[in-house]
């Protein structure tokens, strides 16, 4: 720790550190910041690794797939689907067939499918979306 310091601080105030002590361990000098033939960068390699599930762990929470009502099913187009998946795919629908509003793209323009989603409502807002498509996600 105070090996840290010192070194922290020869970075911030230019002086030369002495590192090391005893006579068992090899003393490091740097060399003076304004000195550039000799000044060299130390860096700490710390190591980033993206998290992973391990092999063998089932997804839990709305990354799970659940059978879906069959209406659901004609949309999405699968017997069983995680949440997410479908909303995105849900999403993909409504910018393919372009049943946004125009003036308001946060409100939606349901055609016939998504009339049997979302209770059958003509326009639906964008944050009811998710609430509306709870009951087709069966038990």
């Amino acid at each position: 720790m105070a090996m840290s310091c010192g070194l922290f601080s020869t970075f911030l105030t230019g002086d030369t550190a002495l590192l090391g002590s005893g006579p068992s361990s090899s003393s490091l000098k740097l060399a003076h910041p304004q000195s550039s033939a000799n000044l060299r960068m130390v860096r700490a390699v710390t190591s980033a690794t993206v998290s992973q599930q391990p092999t063998g762990k089932q997804p839990r929470g709305i990354m799970k797939p659940r059978k879906v009502s069959p209406e659901m099913q004609a949309l999405v187009g699968v017997p069983e689907i995680p949440r997410t998946e479908a909303l995105k795919r849900i999403w993909a629908y409504i910018k393919e067939h372009n049943l946004q509003d125009p003036g308001n793209k946060k409100i939606i323009i349901c055609d016939e499918k998504l009339k049997k989603i979302f209770g059958g409502k003509d326009r639906v807002g964008f944050l009811e979306i998710a609430g509306l498509i709870t009951p087709h996600f069966l038990k």
